[in-house]
């Protein structure tokens, strides 16, 4: 299979890492022909029952049942699912303990590791074919892949593989387990990566392209589903939201990870936790605060075994209460993370989010969320505002404006003059209105622009990919009923000529790109300067 010379071990994830050692002084031998892939996709230890699994991740008890009747009983076909929620919501311990609770096989990859697509092309593959890069055969892959199209052969190939293998082994294991699931990672880091357009196409087309039923599909993600749901035509995933935790999952997670006497850390949170709530609902901010004021509260404690009574509750809070005032104000402040091209380039630094305005300091980074579509939507309603109506042929043509360049007709001075005398009368006058035709029209327009032309790369099997970063007008009216009722998108009441309702931007212009920069979009190529 292309690993001569290599010396494979069994592969262990993040996760199973933590739930079980394996022995690194065991033996290494050169890699057995498919016989041994059923062992060396599992997890290395016993699997875990349903009430383990359950007591482990507090709060995700729904979670849990949800995906696991989503994934089905052994030799069972299934549908894409997409898991998603905030940072810190339990996404990726579930899924990881929910396969070592099924002791089915599975391949692991984080596009947070895989900084490119040719790194994470052959993670698959060097996961599928039990190829482990070492000093031995100089770190090199089982299979180099750089293009997509020869990523969906070689994967087709080593799955071919991988099922026969399962299939032969069927009645030797305890029940089927023909069945083996590719879980991704972090997708939401791939919008940074070059050609991240055909690449998310791509894994979110992995269904339909390879047409292989004995491959389940787990993508993880950050972002909401609306950021992925461009591909029209093929088969959307299923998604399960993972809400944030609440004061109670807090504590019984935070419960759990503590090695400290049950009583004391139990009082210690009852008296901490709820103030710092507000602040953030991250464990590993939360954990990070707590130690430090954990060893503070057990400071007058020479025994911190002993069960504290009320009493002593309160000298021990009264003891603690300057400190946890002093923590409370602090902010949790991490900076942004840069991509691998930027890191490597030195471009990324802090100082290129901060910039002045007015004699201040201001972030070019959202402090709100939106969805991508909103933003597009919120865009349309800006431009739609500051430029005049009769320029739009001119800044949305047929390609979207990206060859306006191109055009060599020069206007006369008297046209020129005009125009700027427009935008002078409309800077004047503040944000124009306009009608719902008029942003409907921009707003298909800068989402194709958004979404881009095809690359010349393409699937050597005749898919065409569809890359994009957001549907173009599945759901833009509820869209713009919640900017009105956010206020970033006002009623300017109806035309008497026109018969229709009229609409006005209210954000400024340095709202309008910051939420351009959040998705890549060349705002100030569409904003007419005099």
């Amino acid at each position: 299979m292309g690993t001569e010379g290599a010396t494979p071990e069994r592969r262990t994830t993040r996760s199973s890492s933590s739930l079980s050692k394996p022995s690194l002084d065991a033996p290494k031998t050169p890699l057995s022909p498919p016989q041994s892939l059923p062992f060396d996709l599992l997890f290395s230890d016993e699997p875990l029952s349903i009430d383990t699994l359950l007591s482990n991740l507090p709060g995700r008890s729904a979670q849990i049942l949800e995906i696991s009747r989503l994934i089905g009983p052994p030799n069972s076909p299934m549908l894409p699912l997409l898991l998603y929620g905030g940072v810190s919501t339990g996404k990726t311990s579930a899924i990881l303990q929910i396969f070592h609770h099924l002791n089915r096989p599975f391949v692991y990859t984080s596009c947070r590791s895989c900084h490119s697509p040719r790194i994470l092309f052959e993670s698959v593959l060097n996961q599928l074919l039990l190829h482990r890069r070492h000093p031995g055969n100089g770190y090199s892959s089982a299979r180099r892949c750089e293009r997509a199209s020869d990523f969906v052969n070689l994967l087709r190939d080593a799955l071919s593989q991988v099922t026969g293998s399962l299939r032969g082994k069927k009645s030797k294991l305890d029940g089927n387990r023909e069945m083996i699931y590719l879980i991704f990672d972090n997708v939401e880091r791939i919008r940074s990566w070059n050609k991240s357009s055909d690449i998310l196409a791509l894994l979110f087309r992995l269904f339909d392209v390879l047409n292989f039923p004995e491959v389940g599909l787990i993508y993880i993600s950050n972002a909401a589903p609306d950021a992925y749901y461009s591909m029209t035509g093929s088969v959307e995933p299923v998604s399960v939201h993972f809400p944030d935790y609440t004061v109670d999952d807090l504590f019984n997670i935070l419960m759990l990870r503590s090695r400290a006497n049950p009583k004391l850390y139990s009082s210690f949170l009852s008296v901490v936790l709820k103030p710092f709530f507000r602040v953030t609902r991250r464990i590993d901010e939360l954990a990070t605060a707590f130690d430090p004021l954990f060893q503070k509260y057990c400071e007058p404690l020479a025994d911190l075994n002993l069960v504290p009574d009320e009493s002593m509750k309160r000298r021990l809070f009264v003891r603690l209460q300057p400190h946890l005032a002093a923590s409370l104000n602090e902010t949790f402040r991490f900076p942004s993370e840069c991509s691998f091209e930027a890191i490597k380039e030195g471009t990324c630094s802090k100082k290129g989010n901060i910039r002045k305005l007015n004699g201040r300091e201001t972030s070019n980074e959202l402090d709100f969320h939106m969805s991508v579509s909103a933003k597009y939507l919120l865009i349309s309603a800006f431009l739609a505002s500051r430029n005049p109506a009769t320029l739009d042929a001119a800044f949305f043509d047929s390609t979207g404006g990206s060859n306006n360049h191109k055009r060599r007709r020069k206007s006369s001075q008297a046209i020129m003059d005009q125009k700027d005398e427009t935008a002078e009368e409309m800077h004047m006058k503040g944000p124009g209105s306009f009608p719902l035709e008029r942003l409907l029209a921009i707003f298909q327009c800068i989402t194709s622009v958004g979404e881009g032309t095809l690359e010349e790369e393409q699937l050597e099997d005749g898919m065409m990919t569809e890359s994009g970063n957001v549907g173009l007008m599945s759901d833009v009216l509820l869209q713009l009923s919640t900017l009105c009722n956010a206020n970033f998108i006002c009623k300017s009441g109806s035309c008497p000529l026109e018969g229709s309702t009229r609409y006005r931007s209210t954000v400024d212009e340095d709202v309008a790109l910051k939420v351009a920069r959040s998705i890549n979009f060349p705002l100030s190529k569409y904003l007419y300067r005099r």
